[in-house]
């Protein structure tokens, strides 16, 4: 659809376009190339006559400083308009389409601007009947990298030639399977996420925890990719023998005490095996078991082991209180709960402090009586409603924990000239994932107007994409369109996760996945068959991290709709959604199209919310 005359007398390209329908040019171009464009290292300019219509008036720049428009707003001048939000809608995912117009030659003029924006600026002109977009493409300065402009020139109804298509970056392009429609758009992306609401099936958090404060057992489900198993769960301080009776009735009858790490050591209760030695499936911290010596006979009878349940949880008691061994098994929980180990011994330990109880907690596997098989979720969700016990999972408890628990610490603030522009880098310690830090890069006065609609990209690490330049996805791209985004605009922030790479399964992972990926599986087939998720990714310090900076609302630059729900399930809200469409080749193209088809990506200006 692109015809082109090309000169190789020089070491750059010379491109002249005739006409096209799809205008799509990647590589370097000369300063002073025919075809009514002129180009840099720096950006590119648009001729004086586009087309026999000469629908520019003149050559398009970016605008100064003092007049660059925000997201959604208009620069105009005497050399002509450019909308950024006809620009982003035209963006659509490979709907870049052009009318039947003849691109003239003419004489270009060397680009004067140094923002990375100007070809964006350039390439956008007007056509009061349909979109007249092109896509313009040139190296990222002193990366290797294209840098897509993304242009259009109108807001009017698009054309049938506007259809969804998928460009490969070499000019063609295919169409995807599906399309989401605007109503599928707009529901995905104006979702939000109570971290309160239970998983479908279960009950509430909250209702579990008012049913540990009175002294009842809980059934908790842990992950169906873990033990997926159930425990009986209760306060260990209030265990009464009838309580005791039930457990061992009910379960494997290996009664436990989940104790946090400081009550184990005042108890003197070491553990069972060193933890380099602990070879057990899940690395459960077991201690030594005891019995206590006052008022019990042999510690194997339910009175006696609730005696002493009860006293593993008493602030008052000593380490000579016990005999070693005994019938109850002491558990060493892992310091920070579910946040750093998502097990039946954490969430015991953060259930009890959460009903204000001491904390520890009685815990034991349930078993089908008829089977001796441990039970399973269709089994355990019966059995609660059986005996009337509330039933929560542990992956609740973890979103429960993450809405409340502070999860990052501010470390330090310094200035960061780089050649996007001048910013403010903020590091973040991640309290949950030691030695994690994150960085905020922030250009301008966020706090202003109450912290609201601050234009905002929260960036996944990719060591591959954002510092190799590596083609297979689209986030190195994406990184430095926020970061240029946020100069043009002066107030923004970047909010850069480490911790997130491959999704959040890892760089080996993720390189075990391209390898999958180049045997046929696409990206979302390649985690799953590692026994990893599609996407570990978790955007609590991202979001705590945007209200430490003063932040309530953003602009969202996105493409991801878990991004939207996460954030505002983290009490962020999103204002709105700004895409991030970058240029597709053959490398990505495959990724891509799985990540819109498998895992809902949009990648339109439609329906932003």
């Amino acid at each position: 659809q692109l015809l082109v005359h090309k000169s190789s007398s020089t070491p750059h390209h010379r491109l002249q376009v005739l006409s096209c329908s799809m205008f799509s040019l990647s590589g370097p171009l000369s300063s002073t190339s025919p075809g009514g464009m002129s180009c840099s290292s720096r950006g590119l300019t648009l001729g004086a006559s586009v087309g026999a219509a000469g629908v520019c008036s003149g050559p398009l720049r970016s605008p100064p400083a003092s007049r660059r428009p925000t997201p959604g707003g208009r620069h105009s001048s005497s050399r002509g308009s450019c909308s950024r939000a006809a620009l982003s809608k035209a963006a659509t995912f490979g709907s870049l389409s052009i009318g039947s117009s003849s691109l003239a030659g003419s004489k270009g003029k060397k680009s004067t601007s140094s923002s990375p924006t100007a070809a964006a600026a350039a390439a956008c002109c007007y056509n009061s009947q349909r979109y007249q977009t092109t896509t313009l493409t040139t190296p990222v300065r002193g990366r290797g990298r294209t840098q897509v402009a993304r242009t259009a020139a109108s807001q009017q109804t698009t054309s049938e030639e506007d259809t969804n298509e998928l460009s490969n970056g070499n000019g063609s392009s295919s169409s995807p399977s599906t399309s989401p429609s605007e109503e599928e758009e707009a529901a995905a992306f104006s979702q939000t996420r109570n971290l309160d609401e239970p998983t479908e099936g279960f009950d509430a958090i909250e209702e579990c925890i008012a049913e540990i404060a009175d002294g009842r057992f809980v059934v908790v489900l842990d992950d169906e990719d873990r033990e997926n198993e159930g425990d009986l769960i209760m306060a260990a301080e209030l265990c009464t023998t009838e309580q005791m009776a039930f457990l061992v009735n009910n379960t494997s009858g290996l009664a436990c005490v989940a104790m946090c790490p400081d009550e184990c050591d005042r108890l003197r209760l070491p553990l069972m095996v060193a933890s380099q030695e602990n070879d057990e499936s899940m690395s459960t911290a077991f201690t030594t078991t005891v019995d206590l010596r006052q008022g019990t006979t042999t510690g194997i009878s339910a009175s006696d082991r609730a005696a002493t349940t009860r006293a593993l949880a008493n602030p008052n008691s000593i380490p000579e209180d016990f005999a070693r061994p005994g019938h109850i098994l002491p558990l060493r929980a892992r310091r920070g709960g579910v946040l750093k180990r998502p097990g039946h011994t954490e969430a015991a330990v953060d259930l009890t402090k959460l009903a204000k109880c001491s904390a520890a907690g009685l815990i034991c596997e349930i078993i089908d009586r008829d089977t001796g098989l441990c039970m399973k979720r269709d089994a355990l969700l019966a059995f609660a409603k059986e005996n009337n016990l509330k039933v929560c999972t542990i992956a609740d408890l973890v979103r429960y924990q993450r809405k409340r628990a502070n999860l990052i610490a501010h470390v330090a603030t310094a200035n960061l000239p780089t050649k996007f522009g001048e910013f403010v880098s903020h590091t973040f310690r991640d309290l949950e994932n030691d030695g994690i830090e994150h960085v905020a890069i922030v250009k301008g006065d966020i706090t202003s107007e109450n912290g609201a609609h601050v234009l905002c990209r929260v960036h996944s690490e990719c060591l591959t994409g954002d510092i190799f330049g590596s083609l297979r996805c689209d986030c190195g791209p994406q990184l430095d369109l926020a970061l240029e985004r946020l100069q043009e605009t002066g107030r923004g922030v970047v909010i850069y996760l480490r911790g997130h790479e491959g999704r959040g399964i890892g760089l080996g992972a993720k390189i075990k996945a391209y390898q999958l990926q180049d045997e046929g599986m696409d990206t979302v087939d390649a985690n799953l068959h590692q026994g990893l998720p599609a996407d570990a990714r978790d955007y609590g310090a991202g979001a705590q991290m945007l209200a430490n900076l003063g932040v309530t609302s953003v602009c969202l630059m996105t493409n991801n709709p878990e991004k939207t729900t996460a954030l505002s399930g983290y009490g962020i809200e999103v204002s709105d959604r700004v895409p991030m469409v970058t240029l597709v080749n053959p490398f990505n193209k495959k990724y891509l199209e799985t990540k819109r088809r498998r895992m809902g990506h949009i990648y339109s200006s439609e329906n932003n919310s």
